[in-house]
């Protein structure tokens, strides 16, 4: 299903969040403070638009997706991409000073599996940022969001990205996924400390983190 929307998603998103993907991605890096020399795994990565993102902070950062579609769309951005399994990553135990990944870990097939690949190759003292679909905090809005993510997205991106089933696919994952409290839930359980996280866009996507 990626693969297939690949050469339109980059350009699919940004129209279906009104260019605000610029603004989490700015707020990804940001919250992961991370240094020149340090060592930084973007999972989810897609076409790398976030990889590069984050290596404007001097990091080395590598960016890992399952679908060889989407890095196969990468153009050129100069940041090195590998083609892998996120609950099987290719990686030394604690590899990484930090992890993240945005609107990527609700489509794996074991979420509690992939939080612990995440944990076993984060270097102890090491932070994890994801960057995900959520639960609006206020109810009317909420309600709204509900009615556009479900009805007017998949039209919308379906026409953007020319294939409305995935993005059905996609609408479906994003009311299916638990709220705030509940994803932080799954974290802690997976043996993560220091656990929060922050909302944007009035909760309809939020930041969490994590530290080992």
């Amino acid at each position: 299903m990626f693969d297939r929307v690949a050469p339109n998603y980059d350009r699919a998103n940004t129209v279906m969040v009104a260019g605000q993907d610029k603004r989490w991605r700015r707020a990804v890096r940001e919250a992961l403070s991370l240094q020149p020399g340090e060592r930084c795994l973007d999972l989810g990565a897609g076409t790398g638009v976030s990889t590069a993102e984050l290596a404007k902070s001097g990091a080395d950062v590598v960016g890992v997706d399952f679908s060889l579609g989407m890095l196969k769309a990468h153009k050129d951005r100069q940041v090195p991409l590998v083609n892998a399994d996120a609950l099987h990553l290719p990686f030394a135990d604690n590899a990484f000073n930090a992890v993240t990944g945005s609107f990527f870990i609700r489509n794996v097939a074991d979420l509690d599996g992939c939080l612990a690949e995440i944990l076993r190759v984060l270097a102890p003292g090491g932070r994890m940022v994801l960057c995900e679909v959520s639960t609006p905090v206020w109810k009317p809005y909420r309600k709204a969001h509900g009615v556009f993510v479900k009805h007017v997205l998949p039209k919308v991106a379906g026409r953007v990205g020319s294939d409305a089933d995935a993005y059905r696919y996609l609408s479906e994952s994003t009311l299916e996924w638990p709220d705030q409290p509940a994803f932080a839930d799954r974290i802690v359980k997976a043996g993560f400390r220091k656990v929060a996280w922050r909302n944007l866009a009035g909760g309809a996507v939020a930041m969490h983190r994590g530290f080992k």
